[in-house]
């Protein structure tokens, strides 16, 4: 090596250092391991907020800011790093393996315990980690300086950090997320920093002196992070068994979201990403008031289309019409309508609608998916998730609704399940009059759901939509004489002076966020 060693070096009895190409090319390896790790461990943060704290957008976005302010401090900090630069490399690789690693595991616990304010605790160690990873570029630079011009140093360094983040943002949500989850996750990008730490151990062995230390701390932390990684799945279960008040008996982390299944006595409840989406107690009376109203007052509906309602159950309501044809079911996540399609437990609650012969199951964006296909229908539910975050509430805005209109036939209706009228009326009348905006006339209404309180829906078509004057049989809430009151409002649920939501504004997820904030929090 060209430059002279600093005062740990090794004697000059040392073992002969590697050639500098081969030195170069290892380094330039570490630099496609640093920056994968460093975007993992931002995505995996964002990802966790999203999660936990919803509105994906916000979560994403602060997140990915501060991370990016703090490797830019990180990174003017290094100016400071004196000595050994190897040795000090080798020692904030090992601070990131640790600290990166588990910051997902420290966040769900610290989360799930309620300690302090977890927002405070969420940015604190995503600076932490951002300072680390900011130190991580700029040392190996230095080092690389000795042997190549600044140049080749600059383009080289540059192109193998892009690469990496490269190829950690197409894994991320193929790959990772789905089949380790966002702790296993973290612990493995920790294990790949630390791993660094180890083969730098080996390969500047020339110019290490008194080493017993650091290698003593480096076995540390890979035992640690290997224990943490075994231990990964009972540590999730125990702090989702503090989030959730009755037994956990099924999780996923999938690319879209975070399916918990709980369990008392014979209460089954779906959460995604923590929000309750189902209890069997009283499932029934929220798809009873979402399908039948409409559908009952269409005796020649045959062909129907179902918008999310991956548990099958609003299919099963539709099944009891002896004269409907076709039902086509468009969800986002194949993980929910693959365990709704086989699970006995869960296929025991929607009467195995989703085998039905006459059911199809199409896993697609819904937006996507109406822009690709000409198919038209007699009705259409839209059993979306509430509009908590901008990816969703896209699909409640004017021009989704413009393009389900294309999908409807001249006398077919759709009906729209609209959150609570409620605890979230300025939501549940934007909704209302977004499909107004989108030229179909309306009929809002609402029901008493016990899990959720108060619930809200909006029926719709190209004409005023007509009450049913019959029911199909073995209904357990809905009546034709109790559904005139579903149609109307007492003051404190009545309409409001709202504008529609609309693409390029999403005024509807801020509104949302707002009225719902202090209910659930």
């Amino acid at each position: 090596m060209s430059a002279s060693l600093d005062a740990d070096s090794a004697s000059s009895s040392s073992p002969r250092p590697l050639p500098p190409s081969r030195m170069q090319h290892a380094l330039l390896a570490s630099v496609f391991i640093i920056a994968s790790c460093g975007l993992a461990y931002e995505l995996v943060a964002a990802a966790l907020a999203s999660y936990l704290l919803g509105d994906s957008i916000t979560q994403f976005s602060t997140i990915i800011g501060a991370y990016l302010f703090a490797m830019g401090v990180g990174s003017w900090l290094s100016r400071y790093v004196g000595g050994n630069l190897v040795r000090r490399f080798i020692q904030i690789e090992l601070a990131v393996g640790v600290v990166g690693g588990f910051t997902a595991v420290a966040l769900f616990l610290a989360f799930a315990a309620q300690m302090g304010p977890f927002r405070g605790l969420l940015y604190l160690a995503v600076l932490a980690v951002g300072v680390l990873v900011g130190l991580e570029i700029p040392l190996v630079m230095r080092i690389l300086k000795r042997d190549v011009t600044f140049k080749e140093l600059v383009s080289q360094v540059l192109a193998v950090d892009y690469l990496g983040a490269l190829a950690v943002s197409l894994l991320f949500p193929l790959l990772f997320v789905p089949y380790l989850g966002l702790m296993r996750t973290g612990l493995l990008f920790g294990l790949l920093n630390v791993g660094v730490a180890i083969w730098a151990l080996a390969l500047f062995r020339t110019e290490l002196a008194r080493t017993f230390g650091l290698r003593l701390v480096a076995g540390g932390c890979l035992v640690l992070l290997l224990g943490g990684l075994a231990i990964a799945g009972k540590v999730s279960s125990m702090a989702e068994s503090w989030l959730y008040a009755d037994e956990v008996i099924y999780t996923e982390s999938t690319p879209y979201q975070r399916i918990v299944i709980t369990r008392w006595h014979d209460d089954i409840r779906l959460f995604l990403n923590q929000n309750l989406q189902f209890s069997s107690q009283d499932e029934y009376r929220y798809h009873e008031a979402l399908v039948h109203p409409g559908l009952a007052a269409l005796p020649q509906a045959r062909r129907i289309l179902v918008l999310g309602g991956g548990d099958g159950f609003a299919v099963r309501e539709i099944l009891r019409y002896p004269q409907i044809q076709s039902v086509t079911l468009v969800d986002l996540d194949p993980a929910m309508t693959r365990m709704f399609s086989s699970v006995p437990l869960l296929t025991g609650l929607n009467g195995n609608a989703l085998n039905d012969r006459r059911v199809t199951i199409i896993n697609d964006d819904a937006g996507r998916w109406l822009e690709e296909n000409a198919d038209v229908f007699d009705f259409v539910v839209v059993d979306f998730p509430d509009p908590s975050s901008f990816a969703l509430g896209k699909l409640y805005s004017t021009g989704f609704y413009r393009l389900l209109t294309r999908h409807l036939a001249p006398d077919g209706r759709l009906v729209v399940q609209s959150t609570s009228p409620y605890y979230a009326r300025r939501s549940f009348w934007t909704i209302a009059v977004t499909l107004e905006a989108a030229g179909l006339k309306t009929a809002p209404y609402h029901a008493l759901v016990p899990s959720f309180g108060e619930w809200g829906y909006v029926l719709a078509g190209q004409d005023e939509p007509a009450l049913p004057t019959t029911y199909p049989k073995g209904l357990r809430f809905l009546t034709v004489a109790s559904t005139p009151d579903l149609f109307h409002f007492p003051a404190d649920m009545a309409r409001l002076p709202v504008e529609p939501n609309r693409l390029n504004e999403q005024s509807l997820v801020r509104i949302f966020e707002q009225e719902w904030h202090g209910v659930v929090r």
